[in-house]
């Protein structure tokens, strides 16, 4: 008896390798995925800007990267007490002017050099409502808890986010042609907007995403939205908000990822990673006994085995932790 819908995921042509850099922009999303890829040793570089939901801001972002923009103190402005960019995620604001303007710099360098060696972009879109400065028109990032009648709101046309991300693309593609790009859009239900204009700029941004896939050969989509809404479309694997997802449906979504985007090679060695990271996380409330010196003996010894055997995996931490 079959009790839930399936969803057949094509294997990506070229998987995700370990070798690859990968570099992701977006939404809160983003971040489940990027840390996960994080946890199993990918070299991955998440989200420069902080966290960003709407197609202007990802596409103003990776233009950015491209273009090796740097930021001055005119670009910032003080609100709440603090310095803060209408680029950028909250985080990287800073009390001091110049230690904020220092740490989005760093960011953007970093962003620029491993924008041009990166084999994979994944782009997570959130929502298609796009915020404007009233005073200059100018889209922004994040509204860093600034008075709502500094704004304008607009559902951003699907033939304007083709043509913004399209742009971005062919930029890319220009500096670096062999990138690939995976979309995905955010299962986090932007409750804010309603549940109706929620769904309306859902439906903007797959549609947008679909034809970039369809125009790019080096676009691709991976459906974390539908394996939400559609196979999992139960409230059990929700938050308390009833908004972002839980622990147990970002670890389908993974499962699903690994299966669909990651090469078979390189899912036999997460494994293996995934064994260690899991065995440095372990916390004893005896660590003088004689059973767990021999529990990071033996972990010292497969961690250098695994670290030799693949260089370019960083296990620096781990190697220091069971060597303790």
């Amino acid at each position: 008896m079959q009790l839930s819908l399936s969803l057949d995921i094509p294997p990506l042509s070229r998987p995700v390798a370990y070798t690859d850099n990968i570099l992701l922009v977006g939404s809160c999303f983003t971040e489940h995925i990027a840390d996960r890829l994080q946890h199993h040793k990918f070299s991955v570089l998440q989200n420069p800007h902080g966290i960003l939901f709407n197609p202007l801001s990802v596409s103003h972002s990776i233009d950015g990267y491209i273009d090796g923009r740097l930021y001055t103190e005119d670009d910032l402005f003080n609100l709440n007490e603090l310095w803060n960019s209408w680029d950028h995620h909250t985080r990287l604001s800073d009390t001091d002017l110049e230690a904020a303007v220092e740490g989005i710099n760093k960011s953007q360098r970093a962003a620029s050099e491993f924008i041009l060696k990166s084999d994979w972009v994944v782009i997570t879109l959130g929502s298609a409502f796009q915020y404007f400065l009233k005073e200059s028109g100018r889209h922004v990032a994040n509204n860093h808890r600034a008075p709502s009648q500094w704004f304008d709101k607009r559902l951003l046309p699907v033939d304007e986010i083709i043509k913004t991300l399209g742009n971005t693309l062919h930029k890319l593609h220009a500096v670096n042609p062999f990138a690939q790009v995976l979309f995905t859009i955010s299962p986090v239900r932007h409750i804010r907007d309603g549940v109706i204009d929620n769904n309306r700029s859902k439906a903007r941004l797959i549609e947008a995403v679909h034809e970039l896939c369809y125009n790019f050969e080096q676009a691709h989509y991976f459906p974390a939205y539908e394996l939400i809404i559609d196979i999992l479309r139960d409230y059990r694997f929700y938050d308390i908000d009833f908004v972002h997802p839980n622990y147990l449906a970002t670890s389908y979504v993974w499962e699903q990822f690994t299966k669909a985007c990651i090469a078979p090679d390189a899912q036999a060695l997460m494994h293996q990673v995934h064994e260690i990271m899991t065995a440095r996380a372990h916390r004893t409330r005896f660590p003088g006994t004689q059973a767990h010196r021999k529990f990071k003996e033996s972990y010292l010894a497969k961690t250098k085995a695994l670290a030799e055997k693949h260089p370019r995996l960083d296990f620096s931490a781990e190697l220091k932790y069971f060597g303790e």
